[in-house]
């Protein structure tokens, strides 16, 4: 039996282990029947042109995570935590929240989990209002719909500030052959909010992972958020990460990523501005080896005047990795005044390194200013000869050019402890070990 045929007819069994009467029920049906049609992504999707999901889709996936909490101890997993600043922690283990590990609170804001909010009636009309209402009817979303039931749930209400910062944590224990996550988190944050929030999934074993996650983020006017995803993962996990993002006037929504482990990840992130004077900013750093691959596929789509965007992808690529980049940006007819910016460098390491960059302008109105680009490279020789030259070894010199490469994302990063942890894992990716932050 394929996979898509197992997800197909085990919805039945997850669908009657629901309460028939809740107001997702219909949704899930609804959303399986769209997977069934549409089936995973193929290369034959230009959107997934460079990207191939075959090799992981072989898997005998376990669908459901085990009903009980997981006993997994914090001085087995404390490096994955930023523990240096005081969080909120939003921790699952095997697809199940744990309680030990995690600090919640309902103290002027929500930071909790999605099943409470889907099943309280106190959360009822919040979720009414955003839950599902940006997510595309596209096959993994879909399918994410179809089996949704835990994940972060996130709502800040109108002109509150998280005091501060959230982490959400998925921690796989390989406590099947393999399996198969399908977490979904719900971020809301209304009129004059702010929010920083930092998500990771970890594998705590090398057996095959899939996650396919989805998150919606709501930011309503003058809100702002900052969201960083930490991609740091082992040879056999893979990641589909979707993201859509609904902005409101004057709202500052940043989303970071750093990709620098994994077996197969794609990002999907996608703005929808609705209203003006708003600014979205994508910026990611990728350093993979191997056979790793990852695909960067975004979106923004100006719909009003006066709004800004800003994009800076940075890939650094070695032995046989491939790297895609495809984003596009669309602005309106009505968007006039828009300016956006978008741009992919590369680096290519060694020969068999592999990188697709698509930039994407779609312009439909007459007064705005908007550039894309795309570069790629090998380390600059008469840079690494002039280091050399001022007595700093070639292997360090090699990595203070591929700091210097990655310093415009790591500089706009707003937590001190992210950007020393980022720092240190790219160090640690490249081998050397320097005494300073950028």
């Amino acid at each position: 039996m394929s996979l898509k045929d197992k997800l197909v007819s085990s919805h039945i069994v997850f669908q009657d282990s629901l309460d028939p009467d809740s107001a997702l029920y219909d949704l899930r049906g609804s959303a399986i029947k769209t997977f069934e049609e549409e089936g995973f992504p193929s290369k034959k999707d230009e959107a997934w042109k460079y990207t191939s999901l075959n090799s992981i889709l072989k898997e005998n996936y376990s669908l459901f995570p085990t009903k009980k909490e997981t006993s997994l101890d914090f001085k087995d997993v404390e490096r994955y935590f930023i523990n240096d600043i005081d969080t909120y922690n939003i921790v699952f283990v095997d697809g199940v929240f744990n309680a030990h590990l995690s600090s919640t609170t309902h103290d002027g804001i929500d930071v909790c989990t999605l099943n409470s909010a889907l099943t309280k009636p106190k959360y009822k009309q919040v979720i009414d209002v955003y839950f599902n209402k940006i997510a595309k009817e596209e096959s993994l979303t879909s399918l994410n719909t179809a089996y949704a039931k835990e994940g972060a749930y996130i709502y800040i209400p109108k002109g509150k500030v998280a005091d501060k910062p959230i982490q959400i944590i998925h921690f796989a224990t390989g406590s099947e052959a393999a399996t198969l996550l399908q977490p979904r988190n719900l971020i809301v944050a209304e009129e004059n909010s702010e929010v920083q929030i930092i998500e990771r999934h970890q594998s705590l074993s090398d057996t095959a992972v899939l996650t396919n996650t989805v998150t919606e983020i709501y930011a309503g006017k003058r809100a702002m958020i900052d969201y960083y995803k930490v991609q740091n993962d082992k040879l056999k996990a893979s990641l589909v990460d979707t993201t859509e993002i609904e902005q409101h006037r004057e709202s500052v929504v940043s989303v970071h990523t750093f990709s620098l482990g994994g077996n197969i990840t794609r990002n999907n992130l996608n703005y929808y501005q609705k209203g003006e004077y708003m600014d979205s900013i994508l910026k990611g750093i990728t350093l993979i080896e191997g056979k790793q691959h990852v695909d960067h596929n975004t979106l923004v789509h100006h719909i009003e005047p006066n709004c800004e965007s800003h994009q800076d992808y940075k890939g650094i690529f070695a032995e046989s990795s491939t790297g895609v980049f495809n984003g596009k940006v669309v602005v309106e007819k009505e968007a006039q005044k828009t300016n956006a910016y978008q741009s992919n460098n590369n680096i290519l390491i060694d020969d068999k390194a592999t990188i697709n960059s698509k930039p994407q302008l779609e312009i439909f109105a007459d007064d705005v200013r908007c550039s894309h680009g795309c570069t790629i490279g090998q380390l600059d020789e008469s840079a690494l000869f002039y280091l050399q030259s001022r007595g700093i070894a070639q292997k360090e010199a090699r990595a203070l050019l591929m700091y210097a490469f990655a310093n415009t994302v790591l500089s706009s990063v707003k937590i001190p402890q992210l950007k020393q942890r980022i720092t240190k894992l790219i160090a640690k990716k490249i081998g050397v070990s320097i005494g300073f932050d950028i």
